[in-house]
């Protein structure tokens, strides 16, 4: 298959940025998104040019590095898929594939495709944790939980904080992300001793690191590859209104 690509390329968040347009020819139907820009770096380097920079760890849908906007949607045209997922039989041969950085304030790019999403570490440090007794291990069923509460908590903890949920949204919101870690904490058990303090702090350091408000169009959950509910943003609210009635009484 033959690709013309079309890749942002930036040497850091104080350069102007542009896109550049490489050809590639010979790529396998069943390479990997990733590893197609692996071949175009190959030769790139070969030439004595920059390679492409962009983030990537496990290749395997779990960490969420793979961030990039694919012909104008986070991770390319699947569902439910990260871009070390996304294979190239998912696009036609001589097809023009435009490739971003995710595009946010609060998600400043470091190089070319590669951007600083060290916001989200900060919004989980302010209060995306749990107090826990250290010593002996318990038993796995010490503290029963509903397997209906259980599973809804599992649910809201498969985000891989990739950040799609900003790159999609209009107003580079990370309420989503935010919701899921506090939906993951407040379900549990384990999560009750900081429920009170949670969705104040993380939410105020959501807001501290400049993500937008909430648009309520859904876009967030679409491109989603874990497919996060919009649902945790509606227990978000509550957890926080609950927090500020009773900070105040």
């Amino acid at each position: 298959m033959k690709f013309k690509l079309k890749i942002w390329r930036q040497k850091n968040n104080q350069d102007k940025g542009a896109f550049n347009t490489y050809e590639l020819d010979g790529v396998s139907s069943d390479m990997s998104f990733l590893e197609m820009i692996d071949v175009l770096n190959e030769q790139l380097i070969d030439k004595d040019q920059d390679p492409v920079h962009f983030d990537h760890d496990c290749r395997e849908g779990i960490c969420g590095m793979c961030s990039m906007y694919i012909n104008g949607q986070p991770h390319g045209p699947l569902k439910n898929v990260t871009t070390c997922q996304l294979h190239m039989r998912s696009f036609h041969d001589g097809e023009t594939i435009t490739i971003e950085p995710w595009r946010a304030k609060a998600f400043p790019i470091v190089k070319d495709l590669a951007v600083d999403r060290s916001a989200f570490d900060r919004v989980i440090q302010a209060g995306g944790y749990v107090s826990v007794n250290t010593g002996g291990t318990p038993d796995a069923n010490e503290i029963p939980i509903p397997k209906s509460v259980a599973d809804e908590a599992f649910d809201s903890a498969t985000c891989i904080g990739c950040g799609a949920c900003v790159a999609a949204c209009k107003n580079a919101s990370a309420m989503l992300f935010v919701s899921a870690k506090i939906s993951q904490l407040s379900m549990l058990p384990q999560g009750q001793v900081e429920r009170a303090d949670r969705a104040q702090k993380m939410v105020a350091q959501m807001d501290a690191e400049g993500f937008g408000a909430c648009t309520n169009t859904g876009a967030c959950s679409a491109e989603c590859p874990k497919g996060i509910d919009l649902s945790n943003i509606a227990r978000m609210n509550r957890e926080y209104l609950g927090a500020r009635v009773g900070s105040q009484k």
